[in-house]
Formats: structure tokens, C-alpha cells, sequence
């Protein structure tokens, strides 16, 4: 475990639970902003709604309005057909209970054919337009969101889930992009079909219209008040997926560990948990957005019977103009109203859910990186310059600090090792260095120059690093090593393979791939890789965290004279547990919690009998016993 994940793991995982969301009533997570849901009715549309709806509008749909418009054009024919199918309804019934004259049925029988066929055509065209202009935005924004990615800084992903982001990024663009592609063309298609037909229907009878929207003031109401409850239920959804996503994550990495321990039932039965947890909270939301139908149904039924009645009448009264196709034309044309006006209050709950999931979207890029390159940075400064530590305070929590004033001075071109307990800050000490974070006081200076006012990449790139934990991709040895050097010629990275003892691998095995996280390589192995990448990439000062200390000493003494070739003329830090690996050092500095207590070479710490001499004599008799 490194020093930093010691001193954090119980205040990341505070933070875990407060970042972005909070509590419901039921004791789930929610996202931030709509906490009140659950407990105040709040307006369809939030202050936050309105803000992310603004922001997805302008970033990826706005530029693409010339086809947004094609697509409302063929809606608005689709709307247009409608009507002239009522108009030519009402024509023929007259056709038929009037003149009775055939020819004129078939012309108007021909005419609702014609306007049929291009709804039909039109129905086709919308999805597709509709379609391809929402994976274009879904694109770019799965672009856009790769790359702040890339640019937050390493604090983020160690307190974020990668389920989270995940889901964030694959699940959730995908969902948005379903929505805006086919529901919202739809809702556009039947808001249109509705305000053309009620338009007709008003023109041909105003009272008996007024009559039939007496249920409006309630529909309205009802849709307040789902779209409450839907907003609430459908965070949860989104938090419960986001906690099953990252179960089964860490399953699957840690399926090693679970197999050698025999608890495939306890995982099963952590995943089935997650598993009925998720079928519940989905089940909830589903009768939540259930309420909606049943609802516009009965207010339906009840418009149908004041037409009934109410156009009834008006035929039978001698005081208004109305015959039985006219009654018959307008109750088709109330089907009409409220068959998409029932698609559109679904529509508006469904909203409510992806209002949610685009708040977690956005909720992205809320993160800002803290570290960036201030005005004023420059590219060049003397890599072989001495590396100075000058009163440097720094802490992962505030009420935990690290470092409340070190101070040391790693040479440049020799080799410097640091050495101490778990959590003294060995490898936070690294991180300082590359700007994985910030000093919070003092200064890290190279040749007398402060590392801030230098470029990010600048600086990063004049680091090569040897980790315990390498990251190894599925991919060929070959390609693997060249990560760090896309541009590397062949002969390149043949020269950093032969450095690191690894080309005769490379050879037997060709460009078969390795495997997940490298599961089929060795640990020895996997280490020559990290080494034959610190060959390629070149650089002039050379971090090695812990670099053998999950390999045996056989395999360690292997790979020693690749790690020998690599260090000669470089400036090193090497962070050691084993202390015998560095006897060599030019200097070594001893830490505890956080506090420079020795520092010398390797014979004058032994003299001094302190901690140092302490830690190695324990090693040293734990070898000794073997």
C-alpha cells in the first residue's frame, strides 16, 4: 500500500459519498441539485435543467440547426397530412350520405392514399436525419469528455469509481443520444400532429373543442406531479447502476484472488444483491412513469363522452349547423389529438429521467484540473540540474498532514534512494516531483528553477519511471513497450528491448498479444517491459518506485544489470523497500511520517546506528533465517 493511499482511503471514501450527491429519505444517493425532489414540489424544469439543457444545445446541437430544421419540415408535413386526411374524411362520409356518387369516393379514396404514403415516406426519412445528427452529438460528446478526462489531474480518478465513469461515458452518452435521436423526434412529431389537428378541430367547432379540453388544468397537474418523483427515483437508478457497474469491475480484476480463496458465492452473492437492488429501484421508477397513462386514458374517455353527448346534441338541435360527419370527423379527429398526446406526457416523464443522467453527464466537467500551466511557463531548464526540496508542506487531507516543512536535495547525475516505513511519503514524494500534485507550501525547484513555472509536459517528459505496479495493455510485448514512444522507430525499440534483457521474449512470442493487465507475462517479465519503456523514452531523470520489490532476489538479480545500464549517467531517485537493492546510492534519505530523520550513504547510515541500521539488520536476519 503507498503512503498516500493509507492516509486517504477513509476521507476518500467520505468524499466519495458527498461528491455529487445526497441523501434521499430512503437513505439513497441522489445527484446534486435535486435533492429537494423528495420533499418540495419544484417547476418541470429546474434553474440547474435549464443551465444543462442550454449547455447541450449550444455545445453539440446548435451548429447542426440546418438539419434540426429539415427534420421539423418533415415533420410539419407529416402534421399537414393529418389534417387534409380529416378535411377528406369529412368529404367523403359526405360523399357517402349525400350524393352517393362513386367517382367522387374513389378520388377521395385515392387522395387519403397518396397523403398516407407520404407520412409514410416522411416517417421513414425523420428517424434517420434524426438518428445520424444525435450520434454525431454523441460523438463529440464522448469526445469532449475524453479529453477533460485526460486533462483533470490524478486526484480525481483516485477518488472517483471507474464504474462512474464507465457509466458516464459509455452508458449515459448512449442513453442521451437514444433520447434526442428517436424520443425526442417523436414527441416534436406528435406536439406538431396535436397543435395542427386541435387548429383544424377549433376552425370547425370552437364550443365543442372547449368542451373536450376541460381535462387539460388536470393532465398538467398530474405531470407536476410525476415528474417529481420520477426526477428523484431515476438518480437513485443512476447511482445503484453506477455502484453494480464497479461490482462487477472489481470482481472481474480481482477473480484471481477469488478463485484461490474459493468465494465464487460470496461475490455471486454481492452481485446477485446489486442485481435485485437495481430490479427494484428500476421497478420503482417504471410504476412511477406508469402513472401517466392510465391517467390521460381516463380523462380520454372522459373528452369522448362530452363529444358524444355534447356533438350529439348539436345535430339533433335545429339551433346549430352540425351533421353526423361532421361529429364523426371531429371524434377521429380527438383520436388523433389525444393518441399523441398520451405519447407526449409519457415523453414528459421519461424527460424527467434524462434530465438526470444529463446533470451526471455535465456534472464532468464541473472537475477542473488544478494543475496547469501558469502564464508565463516555459519549455527548457538544465535536466541535470540538482532536484531541491525547500521547506515543502503537503498533505492529502487537512486534518492528516504529510509533509509540514522537508527539505532535501537529490544531485544531479548520481543516484539518490529513499528509503522508510509504509506512509512515510516515499512515493508522495515522487508525485510532488511530476506534478501529479502540488506542493501546498514551499518549493521543488531543478537547477534553481521552481518546477511550477515550468510547462506540465515540459517537465513530465523529462521523467522515465519504473513502477511496482506497472500498467500493461492487451496488447503484443512490442507494441507495449513502444507506449511510451509511438513515434519510436523499429530499431528503437529493438535497442531499449536488447538493453532490458527482453528481445529474446519479444522473438518466441511475436505479436501475441499478453493478455489482461499482462496476465500472461511474469512478474520478471513484466518489469523488463517497464524498463525497455524507460530505455525508449530516454529521458534524463529516471524515477524507480519500488521497482523490484514484488520480485523474488533470483529474478531481481536478473534484471539488475538492465537496471545498472539504465541508471549510469542519469539522475535517479529510487524509492527502495529492500535495502540491500540500495547499497550503490550516492545518498539515501530516511523518512518517517512524513519527516527527514537521516540521510548519507549506505556505510555512514549503518554507523550511525539509527533507523536505517535498524531496518537493514531486520532484513537482513529475515534473509539470513531463510
Amino acid at each position: 500500500m503507498s503512503d498516500k493511499t493509507e492516509q486517504t482511503s477513509d476521507t476518500a471514501q467520505a468524499s466519495g459519498q458527498t461528491q455529487g450527491t445526497a441523501k434521499s429519505a430512503g437513505g439513497s444517493e441522489i445527484p446534486a441539485g435535486y435533492e429537494t425532489a423528495a420533499h418540495v414540489k419544484g417547476p418541470l424544469f429546474s434553474i440547474r435543467d435549464r443551465e444543462n439543457l442550454r449547455w447541450f444545445w449550444t455545445r453539440y446541437l446548435r451548429h447542426r440547426v440546418k438539419w434540426l430544421l429539415l427534420i421539423l419540415m418533415m415533420i410539419l408535413v407529416q402534421g399537414f397530412v393529418y389534417q387534409q386526411f380529416l378535411a377528406m374524411t369529412e368529404s367523403g362520409l359526405r360523399v357517402i350520405f349525400e350524393s352517393g356518387a362513386v367517382r367522387d369516393l374513389v378520388i377521395v379514396c385515392i387522395i387519403v392514399f397518396g397523403l398516407f404514403a407520404l407520412r409514410g415516406l416522411m416517417s421513414f426519412l425523420v428517424p434517420i436525419v434524426a438518428i445520424r445528427v444525435s450520434n454525431a452529438a454523441v460523438h463529440d460528446m464522448r469526445s469532449d469528455m475524453i479529453d477533460h478526462l485526460m486533462a483533470l489531474d490524478l486526484a480525481y480518478f483516485e477518488r472517483t469509481r471507474s464504474g462512474q465513469i464507465l457509466q458516464r461515458l459509455v452508458g449515459q452518452t448512449q442513453s442521451i443520444g437514444g433520447f434526442v435521436g428517436v424520443q425526442l423526434a417523436n414527441a416534436v412529431r406528435d406536439a406538431v400532429t396535436v397543435l395542427i389537428v386541435s387548429g383544424y378541430l377549433i376552425w370547425k367547432n370552437p364550443i365543442l373543442f372547449g368542451t373536450a379540453v376541460v381535462v387539460l388544468p388536470f393532465i398538467i397537474w398530474v405531470m407536476n406531479y410525476v415528474s417529481d418523483r420520477v426526477k428523484e427515483t431515476q438518480g437513485q437508478v443512476e447511482h445503484a447502476m453506477a455502484e453494480y457497474m464497479n461490482g462487477i469491475e472489481e470482481t472481474v480484476n480481482g477473480m484471481r484472488t477469488v478463485k484461490i480463496a474459493s468465494q465464487e458465492h460470496m461475490e455471486a452473492g454481492r452481485l446477485k444483491a446489486g442485481t435485485r437492488h437495481l430490479r427494484e429501484i428500476s421497478a420503482r421508477l417504471q410504476v412511477t412513469q406508469a402513472l401517466v397513462m392510465p391517467t390521460i386514458d381516463l380523462s380520454s374517455a372522459f373528452v369522448y363522452v362530452l363529444v358524444i353527448g355534447g356533438g350529439g346534441y348539436m345535430v339533433l338541435s335545429p339551433d346549430f349547423d352540425v351533421d353526423g360527419a361532421g361529429i364523426i370527423t371531429f371524434l377521429l379527429g380527438m383520436v388523433m389529438v389525444f393518441d399523441p398526446a398520451r405519447l407526449l406526457a409519457q415523453f414528459f416523464g421519461q424527460l424527467q429521467s434524462q434530465l438526470v443522467v444529463l446533470d451526471r453527464i455535465r456534472s464532468i466537467y464541473d472537475e477542473v484540473p488544478s494543475i496547469q500551466d501558469v502564464p508565463g511557463a516555459v519549455d527548457e531548464f538544465d535536466v541535470a540540474g540538482d532536484i531541491v526540496l525547500s521547506d515543502v508542506r503537503f498533505s492529502y487531507s487537512a486534518d492528516q498532514p504529510l509533509f509540514r516543512g522537508l527539505d532535501m536535495t537529490f544531485e544531479g547525475g548520481k543516484m539518490s534512494a529513499i528509503v522508510g516505513a509504509t506512509g512515510s511519503g516515499k512515493t508522495t514524494i515522487l508525485s510532488l516531483l511530476s506534478r501529479l500534485y502540488d506542493v501546498q507550501g514551499g518549493k521543488i525547484s531543478i537547477a534553481g528553477q521552481s518546477i511550477c513555472d515550468l510547462k506540465v509536459r515540459s517537465l513530465r517528459e523529462s521523467f522515465s519511471v519504473v513502477a511496482q505496479d506497472i500498467v500493461i495493455f492487451n496488447n503484443s510485448i512490442w507494441e507495449n513497450i513502444r507506449y511510451v514512444k509511438p513515434e519510436a522507430s523499429d530499431e528503437e525499440v529493438w535497442r531499449a528491448a536488447e538493453a532490458a534483457e527482453i528481445a529474446d521474449l519479444i522473438r518466441a512470442r511475436g505479436g501475441a498479444t499478453v493478455g489482461p493487465k499482462g496476465a500472461q507475462l511474469s512478474g520478471g517479465q513484466k518489469q523488463r517491459i517497464a524498463i525497455a519503456r524507460a530505455f525508449l523514452r530516454d529521458a534524463p531523470i529516471l524515477l524507480l518506485d519500488e521497482a523490484t520489490s514484488a520480485l523474488d532476489q533470483a529474478t531481481e538479480e536478473r534484471i539488475k544489470s538492465a537496471l545498472d545500464r539504465l541508471t549510469k549517467g542519469r539522475t535517479t531517485i529510487v524509492v527502495a523497500h529492500r535495502l540491500s537493492s540500495i547499497a550503490d546510492a550516492d545518498r539515501i534519505f530516511v523518512l518517517e511520517a512524513g519527516a527527514l530523520i537521516e540521510d548519507g550513504r549506505h556505510a555512514e547510515l549503518l554507523a550511525k546506528d539509527g533507523l536505517y541500521a535498524r531496518l537493514y539488520q531486520a532484513q537482513k536476519k529475515g534473509y539470513d533465517g531463510r
